[in-house]
């Protein structure tokens, strides 16, 4: 697990004012106190238990999740012990459990609740002493709330005091505290001023649901709790042995706006619940049992806390035609694939108000090319629906699935012609005869770069206190869109000559930028550089024109677990990830028509992690997301020659493919 720095100890300092102090009327108060928080921790000791895990992964994405000590709560008498499943990321070998009193037990990991993110071990044993829930199912805000955990000293608890912050936080599921929660009490009870249990202290995230998903905002003063109420309503599902997971509809909207609009359906998987309920694309969302849904975030609040096989209530509106429908939610779906016409758009300048879409090439035995369609040809309908830009286009063609038939209308010069044609999966072969993306130089050199800064660029983000480089064409021109490249490095070498000498010429032919930001340790990055990155980016598609269907993660070494997870944390932002001699180290998010993630993976067959790279490309193909493989036979570890190096920028080129 993460190593902490700070174990807090069962002594709380209050400190008093100085006119308090003077008089001396609340110093007894602050003992009182003190007392409590010291009886509180008191009587949850007994069912605090110790958990230590051998083996396993060193990391799980970025994180390291190594062996050591971790925290669990005793919930049953007859040896049953709640913890966080972050404890149990690494997939550890075996797990010991020591009890207060110093005995020690292996233990069975027996099921994962994977909403809630809890995992239920057992050990042989009796007359164990199970945690006391608080009586109320729901904390006051404001309450006192204190985070226990038993990790570095079996003998001492470690506690963290604070407050009750909100209830139902995460989509429902969690308790929030300002206590100081990290892995050092991840699995152990948050308790009141009385000392019993509020809820089991874990990791959450709002955008993701791994075990690791939150753990970057340890010690922050953002901890989350699941609800004593929830565990034990679970309890007897988790003694059965299966895993719980979240329940799914299998819907999905254009826009994933949580305040605002009408909750639209825009997509519906093939073969979900929701389609199997004769929910269809531009539907309306009404209810979920008996909870109105004006907006996304009251669908995610009324589905967060349900689990597979659950059974709701759906009221949608189909046209003017009010229907109800009873579903039973899955725990997965059939991952989500787009079909392939097999073109690339050509990108119109920003000040081009051309309709339609023009093919800038067309792919080798794609369906496009089967149709006849040819470069220079202009697609102004997808199945009898009229397209006046790439992004409409690809919407349309979004929706459908590899093997459906679908009709193109297209114009060359003045004809306008009809195809019929049946989409394909999305190519993983690169177009290497794909000509160079030439962007004109600027009219006006001097006033289109006036107050922008061209070349090799150094900024200081004073925000993260963190720097990145950059390069950008001399001959920028912001009338026209650009790709950009955010280079990771690998860890103990910034590689900044190699990378800016082989992308110059390769940006200036493909009509790229090159962004570089900086790890604060050049020994490596670290999770909470994530924003840091983000903002890198953000800033400089606010000074220059990027397009946001060419905005890639490279990185080479061990730089590339540290992209996977920007990628995956940043789904929304970036369209690819290219990586070079580095696997992905878990399982991805599943393919969503809300993204479009591809991937490019490439190492030498003699590089000790290429059966890891080529589990990799496997694994991502069975998602169903974009990903293609380049092996360079009998090469070790080492970055790319420049002439791979334009392979990559012609994988980039090709992102905004339909």
């Amino acid at each position: 697990m993460l190593r902490a720095t700070i174990c807090f100890t069962a002594i709380v300092s209050i400190a008093l004012s100085a006119t308090s102090a003077a008089r001396g009327d609340d110093v007894p108060l602050a003992g009182r106190e003190e007392q409590a928080f010291k009886r509180a921790v008191a009587f949850v000791e007994p069912a605090l238990v110790r958990i230590q895990t051998v083996g396993g992964l060193d990391r799980v994405g970025q994180v390291l999740v190594g062996t050591g000590p971790t925290t669990g709560v005793v919930v049953s008498a007859d040896g049953y012990i709640i913890s966080s499943a972050f404890n149990f990321a690494s997939k550890p070998a075996s797990v010991l459990v020591e009890l207060p009193d110093g005995r020690r037990f292996p233990a069975n990991e027996i099921a994962t609740d994977r909403s809630r993110m809890l995992t239920l071990l057992k050990i042989d044993a009796n007359d164990l002493t199970p945690i006391v829930p608080a009586e109320r199912p729901l904390p006051q805000v404001g309450q006192w709330a204190i985070a226990v955990g038993r990790t570095f000293d079996a003998q001492t608890p470690s506690i963290s005091v604070g407050i009750v912050s909100a209830n139902e936080r995460v989509w429902g599921k969690a308790i929030q505290t300002d206590a100081k929660v990290s892995p050092v009490n991840y699995g152990g009870p948050l308790i009141d001023i009385e000392g019993r249990a509020l809820g089991i202290l874990v990791p959450l995230s709002m955008a993701q649901n791994e075990a690791t998903a939150g753990v970057e905002w340890y010690d922050s003063g953002i901890g989350f709790a699941i609800p004593m109420r929830d565990v034990f309503a679970v309890l007897e599902r988790l003694k059965e042995g299966k895993d719980l997971r979240p329940g799914l509809m299998g819907i999905s909207f254009k826009r994933d706006d949580l305040t605002e609009g009408e909750v639209t359906i825009d997509l519906v998987r093939p073969d979900s619940p929701a389609y199997r309920a004769g929910i269809r694309s531009g539907d309306v969302l009404l209810k979920i049992g008996e909870r109105p849904i004006h907006r996304v975030g009251h669908l995610r609040m009324a589905l967060g806390t349900r689990y597979e096989g659950d059974t709701v209530s759906v009221e949608f509106r189909h046209g003017e035609e009010v229907q109800t429908r009873e579903i039973v939610l899955v725990g997965e779906l059939i991952p989500y694939e787009a079909g392939f016409l097999g073109i690339l758009p050509a990108r119109p300048s920003r000040n081009d108000e051309r309709a339609g879409v023009e093919v800038r090439f067309v792919y080798a035995d794609s369906p496009a090319a089967k149709a006849g369609l040819e470069k220079r040809d202009v697609i102004v309908s997808f199945q009898n629906q009229s397209v006046s830009s790439a992004d409409a286009l690809w919407d349309l063609i979004s929706r459908e699935r590899p093997g459906n038939t679908v009709s193109v209308e297209y114009r060359r010069g003045a004809k306008h012609s009809t195809a019929s044609l049946i989409l394909s999966e999305i190519t993983e072969e690169l177009p290497f005869d794909l000509l160079d993306s030439f962007i004109p130089p600027p009219e006006d050199k001097e006033a289109a770069h006036k107050d922008l800064k061209v070349g090799l660029v150094n900024v200081d983000l004073e925000a993260h206190k963190h720097s990145y480089w950059a390069y950008v064409p001399e001959d920028y021109n912001p009338d026209h869109g650009y790709g950009l490249v955010v280079w990771v490095h690998p860890g103990g070498d910034t590689m900044e000559a190699t990378i800016a000498q082989d992308w110059k010429p390769v940006c200036q032919e493909r009509g790229l930028i090159l962004l570089a930001p900086k790890a604060e340790k050049v020994s490596g990055w670290n999770l909470n550089e994530a924003e840091f990155v983000h903002d890198a980016v953000e800033d400089v598609r606010a000074k220059y024109n990027i397009d946001p269907a060419r905005i890639c993660l490279h990185s080479y070494a061990d730089g590339g677990g540290f992209a996977y997870n920007l990628a995956f944390k940043y789904r929304e932002l970036f369209a690819g990830v290219a990586v070079v001699a580095d696997p992905l180290r878990q399982a991805p998010p599943e393919n969503s028509p809300e993204y479009r993630q591809q991937f490019l993976l490439i190492c030498g067959t003699k590089d000790k992690s290429f059966p890891g790279v080529k589990a990799t490309h496997e694994g991502l193909r069975r998602f169903k997301f974009p990903s293609t493989l380049i092996e360079i036979e009998g090469r070790e570890r080492r970055y790319l020659p420049p002439d791979e190096v334009r392979d990559v920028a012609i994988w980039i080129d090709t992102l905004d493919r339909l």
